[in-house]
């Protein structure tokens, strides 16, 4: 029998040949105005090729004020940004897959603005931990300036523009980052939001803003071919242990409001599915997010492993997987899965000290040298 994860699935319109996406990964390695480049429509075109049913980007910023997350992040704001980004979904849909933009405003997680500006969040509240080196960064992060209404209004503006460019690029669809730490999740999170208006103090109003982009891109775009995603996650880059405070009654809500999204991409942020996926009421995060929703979800963390994605698939936890450091030891993933073979475990090395394509280049260049040695 196939394996769960390779039948098709209906996404909207659309019939993806399997059930496995690429999961968005920074790789810090754009122009430095935030132009894509060659490699990297080379990097997206080898998961399509390697039989991905559904290539998505890593977080792309949104706007020039405060959305850029770190130098050397891609961009969709600009007319070169959207001709770079048009030559990676071409590629991308010439290999048979289809291509999501993952639209990304750091918010208060910004360790590099090449526009200048200070960092911005919910509130005045310093981030935990320090700045992430292999982003290119150092130290304890600043004190973002707390939004004003007219902020907020900036933001829904450039996910709406961000959204409208990369349906121009040719993209099938925008993924709404909500998850990991970022702008929308620090809105959701009381720790980094103590506001008193609308966008803040009960779960619903710290989901607002997630979903009111969310809202805004289905009425600038009213297409129903052209998905809007949103990803989710407890854990976040600088706390990777945090998990909602009410447990699935939070989660609950969280879903809920965002319900009018494509589908549901429940990031697995600092631990594997299986980890992390559990909550207090004995239900799956993920199946969870299906039974409120009734929206596709896709599962995330360390589910390359192939009799776990089975289980995720044939228990009804989620209708696809998505593969992030899995995907970049295995471009070629659906493919070994058909033929019954075991993945390449993933080096951490491909990812340090930097999490370049550069990077991974020299590794891989080692691995063959080591291998013809």
């Amino acid at each position: 029998m196939s394996h769960p994860a390779l039948l098709p699935f209906d996404l909207e319109a659309t019939t993806l040949p399997n059930r496995l996406a690429v999961a968005p990964m920074s790789r810090v390695s754009a122009e430095e105005d935030g132009t894509p480049t060659a490699e990297i429509a080379d990097y997206y075109a080898r998961y399509a090729q390697g039989g991905f049913g559904i290539v998505i980007s890593e977080g792309v910023y949104t706007d020039e004020a405060y959305s850029q997350g770190y130098l050397n992040q891609p961009g969709i704001t600009t007319d070169r940004h959207v001709k770079a980004w048009g030559k990676i979904s071409d590629a991308v849909r010439q290999a048979g897959a289809q291509p999501v933009m993952q639209l990304m405003h750091a918010g208060a997680l910004s360790q590099g603005n090449r526009y200048g500006h200070s960092t911005a969040g919910p509130s005045a509240v310093r981030p935990l931990r320090a700045m992430m080196d292999a982003y290119g960064g150092s130290g304890p992060w600043p004190v973002p300036k707390a939004m004003t209404p007219k902020d907020i209004e900036h933001v829904l503006a450039g996910f709406v523009a961000s959204a409208l460019a990369a349906r121009a690029a040719g993209f099938a669809g925008v993924e709404v980052h909500a998850a990991n730490g970022y702008l929308l999740d620090q809105f959701l999170t009381p720790y980094t939001n103590t506001r008193t208006d609308e966008f803040g103090g009960s779960v619903t109003n710290r989901a607002r803003l997630t979903a009111s982009v969310i809202a805004a891109i289905r009425d600038a775009i009213p297409d129903p071919g052209f998905w809007v995603g949103v990803r989710l996650s407890q854990g976040k880059v600088n706390d990777h242990g945090y998990r909602w405070e009410q447990g699935a009654e939070e989660a609950a809500l969280i879903f809920a409001t965002v319900s009018d999204a494509t589908y549901l991409h429940i990031a697995g942020e600092g631990s594997g599915w299986e980890e992390g996926a559990l909550l207090d009421n004995g239900e799956t995060i993920t199946a969870l997010a299906r039974r409120v929703t009734q929206k596709p979800v896709i599962a995330n963390g360390n589910l390359a492993d192939a009799d776990l994605a089975a289980r995720v698939i044939g228990e009804g936890h989620a209708d696809l997987i998505s593969l992030g450091r899995g995907a970049l030891a295995n471009p070629d993933y659906p493919a070994k899965l058909a033929r019954g073979m075991e993945p390449t475990a993933f080096d951490p090395a491909m990812l340090s000290p930097k999490v370049t394509l550069a990077n991974t280049a020299t590794w891989n260049a080692r691995k063959v040298a080591a291998s013809t040695a």
